[in-house]
């Protein structure tokens, strides 16, 4: 070793880019960084080059879109055809159950008023023999509106035409006074709550003689003076004065 060598000593570099002193960038180290534009620049490429790397990726995303969106459209109508059943369903149930509902209303009213029809019957055959009067009057008048509200009617009247779908015969006669089957007398009045008849009017019915074979015709015409004669003997005869047996 020379002597030189032994009066240097050991040599340190300094390599950090910021001078201590100073606080500034070296030059070595300002020479020696990138540039900062120039990676941006380089990005740019490696994306044009990814984006001209498959071309076919852009058509394949609109084609997966496009059947994504009509799955969509066929999931949509299913599910409004499905709601627009269930809705039609739906009305339907409600309209029979109130169907029922309605039914079986005038079902129990029904059976209400025919356990009352007999009542009524009383107060009808009161009122002819003009037996009506006072509380029982009242209580009678307040049950027949009653009765009313609830929707019974009250049907048969002496001449109405024979009807056997609201009528039932009891009495049967022949007459030249009437062109039809014809109700010559209510024996019963009938009842009904709506469309639905509650009892059928008893009645007597007479009909025509045309339609009668000449024979039975000849009986008819013969038994009515006969009857006639009858009662005009029955009435000369209580015209008659009491004798002395009498």
């Amino acid at each position: 070793m020379s002597q030189a060598e032994e009066h240097e000593g050991p040599v340190v570099h300094d390599r950090r880019r910021i001078d201590p002193r100073t606080g500034q960038i070296r030059e070595e180290a300002r020479a020696t960084a990138p540039s900062p534009g120039a990676g941006e620049a380089a990005e740019p490429d490696a994306g044009a080059t990814a984006t001209t790397g498959e071309p076919g990726g852009a058509e394949e995303a609109s084609a997966a879109s496009a059947a994504e969106v009509e799955a969509l459209k066929l999931a949509v109508a299913e599910r409004t055809n499905d709601l627009k059943r269930l809705q039609a369903e739906y009305v339907n149930y409600k309209r029979r159950v109130d169907r029922d509902r309605q039914a079986n209303q005038e079902h129990a009213v029904g059976s209400v008023l025919t356990e009352l029809l007999p009542v009524l019957d009383d107060i009808g055959r009161a009122r002819e023999h003009e037996e009506l009067s006072g509380g029982f009057k009242a209580v009678s008048e307040a049950l027949e509106t009653s009765l009313s509200k609830l929707g019974l009617v009250k049907f048969g009247e002496a001449g109405d035409e024979f009807d056997p779908r609201v009528h039932d015969a009891l009495m049967h006669a022949y007459s030249d006074d009437v062109s039809g089957p014809t109700c010559s007398a209510i024996l019963q009045p009938g009842y009904r709550l709506g469309e639905r008849v509650l009892r059928p009017a008893r009645v007597a019915v007479t009909e025509p003689t045309v339609g009668l074979p000449p024979e039975q015709a000849a009986q008819s015409a013969d038994a009515e003076p006969a009857a006639g004669a009858d009662e005009g003997a029955t009435a000369g005869a209580d015209d008659q004065p009491p004798t002395d047996n009498g």
